[in-house]
């Protein structure tokens, strides 16, 4: 019998193989046992998130934004609810046909659909910010996994442009951009709460999980404003910037008696609900523009004159020829008077006459009077943007330059400011402090003049809306007006420009028992007439007529006769 022989070699492999291969295996499972440990304790609560965001999502609970309303609880902005659809990317699953549906929905291009999903590492992203509940369904009713609503809120404000600089707006996300939206966002706004929810495999919410912050929702804010008395500011206003052609206007009513701002207006304007093309239409002329005040200044140095100096309404002053010259400077009356009592100077708004007093008086007594009247220094009112205007130190002051700021020349005011001072002349020599909120009780201010001063200066500025003022268009059927008409050159860069102007008005009513202060401007008035008394008091006056009435103040003078100029030489005044 035949058979190969096979030869079988056992090969003997050296002992270090061995304990390499043994070596090597326990460090394998060494860093396992390392990684083990390091993923289960050190790097815990990221795996516990990603674990986490597979099956569960936190959603936002918006918080429901303050309503803002005026004194008598009238709506000015409130809250809508509205849904926004959005979408994780990770857990959408979206067919061809749900993708044209939705694209038509909310109105995005197939490529844009794409766009918003293909960020697989996003788990949120909007769709389209506050749709109306119907579309919200019908973008629902495709049933595309990955795709929620969100509840989210939508301002409306309902006056629309006549009260959007005091409220201003918010932006898509509901922050306050503009006026009290953006000075009491916090107030407003509240705080976001949440929800945890649990989702499918498909990204469908399925279950509420009970981890819920409740949101805390804003507070509402309760402005001083009268939105009657706001709408009549707003259309007479409105009807003399386009009357007389002017660039701007603006407007303010207070309440004699608290300080309380009532209504308060500037035009341009712009839409709240609809903030476009609003660049230069946000300003609030009333708190952030200065100007020169013009002759609206003059019963503060008359009224200065008489605390401090000699003065009293029946003191006469040469005012002939109709001008006077210091040092290099002549200053000009608009019509030569002659010899004019204080009261007269007011009256027919004198500025050799007013000079004259000014100069009567130390530097310093002039400039603490301006001081205490709140020139060059903000109101405090808490809104963005309040300007302090500008009163220069008084040493720095050289005689020509007391002269002319006795009549509003040389000395920047806002128009909040000027309304605010003639509350010195409506209070018995007190100043009231200015609010735009609505008061409970009336603050109280700091006394500038005596009482019998401030109401001497009452009595004057009732003189300049009778026959022989300059403000007879400010007149008011059945009720006695007193106030001061200014017109000033507009100061441009190279200085001031010949021919622009700023007409003005400062009045209170009823003269016996002030409840209101209107102070109006006119800001380059281009239609032939820039006085005050022309451009400026008639709005007060039309105002007035309707706001005394609708406030139910009772008539102090029911039998006078409005008298209507013929012509508007009383009302030329011009610094």
């Amino acid at each position: 019998m035949a058979y190969n022989s096979v030869q079988h070699h056992i090969v003997k492999l050296p002992a270090w193989r061995r304990r390499l291969l043994l070596i090597g295996i326990l460090l394998g499972f060494a860093g396992l046992f390392a990684r083990g440990i390091y993923l289960q304790s050190l790097h815990k609560e990221f795996l516990q998130q990603k674990g986490d965001a597979r099956y569960s999502r936190t959603l936002t609970l918006q918080a429901h934004r303050g309503k803002i309303t005026d004194r008598n609880g009238e709506l000015l902005a409130i809250s809508s609810p509205v849904e926004s659809v959005w979408a994780s990317p990770p857990d959408v699953k979206i067919n061809k046909t749900q993708k044209q549906a939705l694209g038509k929905l909310l109105g995005l291009k197939s490529k844009d659909v794409d766009k918003k999903f293909a960020n697989l590492q996003r788990e949120f992203v909007y769709l389209k910010r506050r749709v109306s509940p119907n579309l919200a369904a019908q973008v629902m009713s495709l049933n595309i996994p990955g795709v929620f609503l969100q509840r989210e809120y939508k301002r409306f404000y309902p006056a629309g442009d006549v009260t959007a600089h005091i409220v201003g707006f918010t932006d898509i996300n509901d922050v306050g951009q503009e006026g009290f939206e953006l000075a009491q966002n916090s107030h407003l706004s509240g705080k976001a709460g949440s929800r945890k929810v649990i989702k499918d495999r498909q990204g469908r919410i399925v279950e509420d999980l009970e981890d819920v912050k409740v949101p805390q929702d804003g507070k509402d804010l309760v402005l001083s404003i009268d939105r009657r008395i706001q709408y009549l500011a707003f259309r007479e206003l409105s009807k003399a910037v386009e009357h007389h052609k002017a660039k701007a206007g603006a407007a303010v009513v207070l309440d004699a008696k608290t300080g309380e701002v009532l209504a308060m207006v500037n035009l341009p304007t712009y839409n709240p609900n609809n903030p476009v093309n609003i660049v230069g239409k946000t300003r609030n002329r009333v708190i952030t523009d200065v100007f020169e005040p013009g002759s609206t200044l003059k019963p503060m140095t008359a009224a200065a004159a008489m605390e401090f100096g000699d003065f009293k309404p029946d003191t006469k002053i040469q005012t002939a020829p109709g001008y006077m010259t210091i040092g290099s400077a002549t200053i000009h009356d608009a019509h030569p008077h002659g010899v004019l009592t204080v009261s007269e100077v007011i009256q027919k708004s004198s500025n050799v006459g007013s000079a004259k007093m000014a100069l009567s008086l130390k530097r310093e007594a002039m400039w603490s009077t301006f001081n205490q009247f709140g020139f060059g220094s903000r109101a405090n009112i808490g809104f963005p943007g309040e300007a302090s205007g500008r009163l220069r130190p008084y040493k720095t002051w050289r005689p020509i330059e007391q002269a002319t700021m006795s009549y509003g020349h040389g000395i920047s005011l806002t128009l909040l400011q000027l309304a605010r001072a003639y509350t010195v002349f409506a209070n018995e020599g007190e100043l009231k402090n200015i609010s735009l909120l609505k008061l409970n009780e009336s603050t109280v201010g700091h006394h500038v003049f005596s009482a019998q001063v401030a109401n001497d200066m009452k009595g004057m500025l009732e003189l300049a809306v009778l026959p022989g003022g300059t403000a007879l268009r400010a007149q008011v059927a059945g009720y006695r007006v007193g106030g001061k008409t200014g017109t000033a050159h507009k100061l441009g860069k190279a200085g001031y420009e010949k021919d622009k102007y700023v007409g003005s008005f400062v009045g209170m009513a009823p003269a016996s028992n002030p409840r209101l202060i209107m102070a109006v401007m006119i800001d380059e008035p281009t239609n032939g007439e820039y006085y005050g008394g022309t451009v400026a008091a008639p709005v007060f006056s039309a105002v007035m007529a309707d706001a005394l009435r609708m406030l139910a103040v009772p008539q102090d003078a029911p039998n006078n006769n409005v008298v209507i100029p013929t012509n508007d030489d009383d009302a030329k005044e011009v610094i």
